[in-house]
């Protein structure tokens, strides 16, 4: 095994992260220093830190369809957080992909520091689709503006791609900035009155049924 991807694994941070460290020569091998795209062999003794490090308990993922009302958080400021909604073994997994109190839908929590780099750095671009209800019909001309020019929020323009089944609101986007989609559309003179994500890069919601998760 390659020593970033075991530092990754024995940590949890994001191979990127562990690269760096190998680069600060924070990381040694048998009290040798470690060199990038060094090999580990099971009998090596890998330390961060002079502390010694391990590859503990496999990789976790979990599936979670978020109810709304629920904080994306470990401390919920007496709101619910979606670790209440998960067993004692996975209290410890990091959240990927955070959905607002208000929101529903995917949720993605892993102990894979990697993972949760791709799924939320904005350079991987991952795919996020949305079904949206508005509080009225989106005029044509709004939906080509947002679609094809973008709308200037506070921090920046904000332009995603939409169209329409029955009175939802179907909306693919490769970013993610926080309550993006709500404030694109206030910006406009409507108010989203559910927001409901089924698809978080590689990952779908399928027919996870609220407050329930499945373990990948």
């Amino acid at each position: 095994m390659r020593i970033n991807k075991f530092v990754a694994l024995a940590t949890g941070m994001s191979r990127r992260k562990a690269d760096e460290v190998l680069s600060n020569n924070a990381v040694t091998v048998n009290d040798l220093p470690a060199t990038i795209g060094q090999t580990i062999k099971a009998d090596d003794v890998v330390k961060l830190d002079n502390s010694v490090i391990e590859i503990g308990q496999p990789t976790s993922t979990i599936l979670l369809n978020k109810p709304e009302g629920y904080v994306c958080s470990r401390d919920g400021q007496g709101s619910p957080t979606v670790y209440d909604l998960l067993p004692k073994e996975f209290q410890t997994l990091k959240i990927a992909g955070r959905l607002d109190k208000d929101s529903s839908g995917l949720v993605l929590l892993s102990n894979s520091g990697e993972l949760i780099n791709e799924l939320t750095h904005p350079k991987y671009k991952k795919t996020k689709i949305y079904q949206v209800k508005l509080n009225k019909s989106l005029r044509p001309l709004h939906q080509k503006m947002i679609s094809e020019q973008g709308v200037m929020l506070e921090d920046g323009l904000s332009k995603f791609h939409i169209s329409k089944n029955g009175d939802v609101y179907e909306i693919i986007m490769h970013e993610g900035r926080n309550r993006q989609i709500r404030r694109t559309f206030e910006v406009l003179g409507y108010k989203v009155v559910d927001l409901h994500r089924i698809k978080l890069g590689n990952y779908n919601l399928s027919n996870l049924a609220k407050g329930k998760y499945n373990v990948s």
